[in-house]
């Protein structure tokens, strides 16, 4: 599921930012003035536009434990229909013509190009082998973000590109799912994928040529279960993630029962052994790691989305032993320099406590609690020579704590009030380096080891040309239904009059205990320009507050989710920030759930909805998706009766009323999406055409280059231009 919306901002643990560039792809973005004027308001009037393709009503009905549920426009699942393709291009067509006809919306595109192409560079998902750091770069106007080798974080100069997906296809819409350098920094395995499929093979490129290697192999990274790989000590061979191949299970399975094999590099693959995962859970989802010596390799196995966590240890005899069960509430796990492992455990300790593994008694009875639970949450950690690294969080913002391998407190890292630590990289010794940024000051690598009395930021900083001291943060709370406060930080221009008159923009996702921090957005600055708001609300369901705030808004108790948005955005028009007629919304996948949770539940609240990749019919996801299956450990299942009950009780779908005015709504969609069925903005669409009274536009925007993640940079600019003008027309911004 993606996360998060705005130019800059940092991407889910999934890897995808709806609105925003990856982790790594950062922009920066000058002042855009915007004129909406009168004319432009006429120009993007329905009367003016494409005429709506034909959409019947073809009743369905389908029971779930005695209850029958009538469904009109199930007929637009079937993307094979001729029918159902015309009337998805006909949509866009229409959404083309409006969004065409707000001049601000070229505006912004153009000078989001060009502005792109002058930003500083960004690096993110780091590694450290052999002395080197491993890193994804990325450098508009480049399409894709390329993976670079440096001596150091303080010398760019000695930067090399290994590999460049721009140079590999043209077209720019091949992209990197991961990549893993070998123990010796000889070799690195990549996946790549195109058009946003995710649907990755591995590439082994040898480092100091940065040529690729005969070896080649298929079906390793997919939408569902993702991809993972580990070295072996020598280098000689790795262990990857892998797929059914067709014809050893059935087609409906063939994205599922992720196992893992071994390749022994220079063979072919025909000879590829299986290792371990037959008895792993249908939506097992692998993560594998390697000890810095090599000597090991762990699997991380996830029980779909919800949250649980098996791990099993390949030992230097060959052998796999399980070490942890799902039961057990044991989540990450980061193999130590001391021959341990340590392990997050939230069994008991919902705000995190951290045990050590001695890896000579690889068990969980052996394990013992060198950081207990505190008052804050443990988000990460790392291990080092002498030193134990914890990134904290609590409501959104991080912290930075450092004890010793037995625990004992340290002290703490300074870092900047409101502001988020995001990855932890050891070096050597207790030398590390973190990403961290905030609200006010874009993303920058600082390294730290004892000696120093603070981190030093290294080269490797995004330089913006956009200004942000003028901008304010503040801290609220919300009151949800139930009692429970909800934190926002709300982003404004010093000294915005509270009159109730701000074109104001709130977001949110609530989701998978994933957290949303404090992150820098370049294109924030569009609206603070015209007077605008802009808010993150801290939901439940996501993991500000450690897993009991995760638990309080995942399957039967989603509509608390909900709840909190709607808290949100009434507390914003109380307190005079705005008003329904200027408040507009905005979440991406499980946050598109939210958007249309919200839009059916509490119409009346917001003047305009963007929705990317959202899921909105719950009851017909899980039969139509296979990544849906991965959910239910999150969501609930439609085949369990009490979880199907709490699903048809808030399903956006289901819950739209004919003759209710119901806010502008832009739904985003990708084709190649395998996360989440495109048929989801399909089915809403249609639904909401066929209801509203309002008059205002409901529009459907598929792009054919892209899934659920962004195929390129044009996809995404493309992506930020239209909604921006969109809400801005919606909202009146002159």
């Amino acid at each position: 599921m993606n996360n998060g919306r705005d130019l800059g901002a940092a991407r889910d643990s999934n890897g995808v930012s709806p609105r925003g560039i990856s982790k790594g792809c950062r922009y920066v973005i000058a002042v855009v003035a915007i004129t909406l004027a009168m004319s432009s308001l006429r120009a993007a009037r329905n009367d003016s536009l494409p005429p709506l393709p034909p959409t019947p009503k073809k009743p369905v009905i389908d029971v779930y434990h005695g209850v029958k549920v009538e469904d009109d426009y199930q007929w637009l699942e079937n993307w094979n229909d001729p029918t159902v393709r015309a009337w998805s291009d006909a949509q866009n067509r229409r959404a083309r013509a409006f969004l065409a006809a707000l001049p601000a919306r070229d505006e912004i595109y153009h000078r989001l190009l060009a502005l792109a192409g002058k930003s500083s560079a960004s690096y993110s998902d780091m590694k450290y082998r052999a002395h080197m750091l491993f890193a994804i770069k990325f450098q508009p106007p480049k399409q894709q973000p390329i993976l670079v080798t440096l001596n150091s974080a303080l010398d760019p100069s000695s930067e090399r590109v290994i590999v460049d997906p721009n140079r590999i296809d043209p077209t720019g819409t091949t992209a990197i799912d991961f990549y893993e350098p070998s123990p010796d920094g000889r070799y690195v395995a990549v996946s790549l994928s195109r058009g946003g499929s995710e649907n990755g093979t591995l590439h082994v490129y040898d480092v100091r040529t940065s040529r690729p290697l005969p070896d080649v192999i298929p079906r390793v990274n997919k939408g569902t279960a993702g991809g993972s790989v580990a070295w072996t000590a020598s280098g000689s061979g790795l262990y990857y993630t892998r797929y059914p191949s067709p014809g050893e299970r059935p087609a409906q399975d063939l994205d599922f029962f992720q196992e893992i094999y071994f390749h022994k590099l220079g063979a072919p693959g025909s000879s590829d052994r299986y290792s371990l995962g037959k008895n792993f859970p249908r939506i097992a989802e692998i993560a594998l790691h390697t000890s810095s010596d090599g000597r090991y390799i762990l699997a991380v196995v996830a029980n779909g989305d919800g949250g649980q966590f098996e791990h099993f240890l390949l030992t230097s005899q060959g052998t796999w032993r399980q070490i942890t069960r799902f039961a057990d509430g044991d989540t990450q796990a980061v193999f130590g320099e001391d021959q341990a492992l340590y392990l997050l455990s939230q069994k008991g300790t919902p705000r995190g406590s951290i045990l050590r593994l001695p890896l000579s008694n690889p068990s969980l009875a052996s394990a013992r609690t060198v950081v207990p639970e505190g008052h804050e949450v443990v988000e990460s950690f790392l291990p080092t020579a002498r030193r134990l690294y914890v990134s904290d969080i609590w409501g959104g913002p991080s912290d930075l704590r450092v004890f010793s391998l037995r625990g004992r407190p340290v002290g703490k890292i300074a870092i900047e009030p409101v502001s988020s630590v995001g990855d932890l990289v050891r070096l050597s010794g207790d030398e590390l380096i973190f990403e961290s940024q905030s609200y006010r000051r874009p993303p920058a690598w600082y390294r730290f080891e004892p000696s120093l009395p603070a981190p030093v930021r290294t080269a490797l900083w995004e330089k913006s040309a956009v200004d942000f001291s003028d901008i304010q943060v503040i801290r609220a709370f919300a009151v949800s239904k139930d009692g429970t406060r909800i934190p926002m930080s709300i982003l404004m221009r010093k000294g915005t009059p509270l009159d109730g008159r701000n074109p104001t923009l709130l977001t949110a996702y609530g989701g998978f205990g994933i957290s949303l921090t404090p992150s820098y957005g370049f294109s924030r600055r569009i609206w603070f320009d015209q007077g605008g708001v802009w808010v993150i609300a801290n939901l439940r369901g996501g993991g500000e507050y450690g897993e009991d705030w995760h638990r309080q808004g995942m399957l039967t108790k989603k509509q608390n989710v909900f709840d909190d948005f709607a808290a949100c955005a009434e507390y914003l028009t109380a307190k005079g920030y705005t008003r329904a007629s200027k408040l507009a919304i905005e979440g991406g996948s499980n946050g598109g759930l939210s958007m249309g949770a919200e839009l059916t539940q509490h119409p009346k609240l917001f003047r305009a909805v963007v929705s990317f990749v959202g899921i909105y019919d719950m009851l017909r996801e899980e039969a139509t998706t296979p990544n849906a299956v991965f959910n239910t450990t999150e969501f609930g299942s439609v085949k369990n009766a009490q979880q199907f009950k709490a699903l048809l009780a808030y399903s956006p779908y289901q819950h739209v009323t004919d003759g209710t005015a119901y806010p502008a709504v832009l739904f985003f969609t990708g084709a190649n999406d395998p996360r989440v069925n495109p048929m989801q903005s399909r089915k809403m669409t249609a639904r909401l055409q066929a209801a509203t009274s309002s008059g205002l536009p409901i529009l459907l925007r598929t792009s054919s280059n892209s899934g659920h993640i962004q195929s390129s940079l044009n996809e995404e600019v493309m992506e930020i231009a239209d909604a921006d003008a969109f809400l801005f027309n919606q909202l009146g911004v002159e």
